[in-house]
């Protein structure tokens, strides 16, 4: 068994990678910047929720989920989402990211670089 096909190492990866709360996650994806950022499967100016917005979603309810009732396809969406947070991450732009569409995108994937 490969470390991605561990459900254990997934579960822990995804929980140190998504460090907001369920409610706090679903408080923010409410907000106007939550739905600014982010690729639509549309185009950048496209109707629609963007990726980030949909899986911040779905993080939403894997939160609030016991771990016996995470399905494969949970667990692969666990994957996606720390694969996105480390990426992002290493994008960090410098000066102060208080107020910045990369902070609001990566808060769309449950994390906020600021904790």
């Amino acid at each position: 068994m490969s470390r991605a096909d561990d459900p254990q190492q997934t579960y822990r990866e995804f929980t140190e990678a998504v460090n907001m709360r369920p409610g706090e996650l679903s408080a923010w994806l409410q907000t106007e910047e939550s739905k600014r950022v982010g690729w639509h499967s549309g185009g950048r100016a496209g109707g629609g929720e963007s990726v980030g917005h949909a899986s911040g979603r779905r993080i939403v309810d894997l939160l609030r989920r016991k771990r016996a009732e995470l399905s494969a396809a949970d667990y692969r969406h666990m994957r996606k989402v720390v694969g996105y947070v480390h990426r992002h991450l290493a994008q960090r732009p410098g000066g102060d990211v208080r107020e910045t569409k990369w902070r609001w995108s990566l808060m769309n994937w449950g994390h906020d670089p600021l904790r």
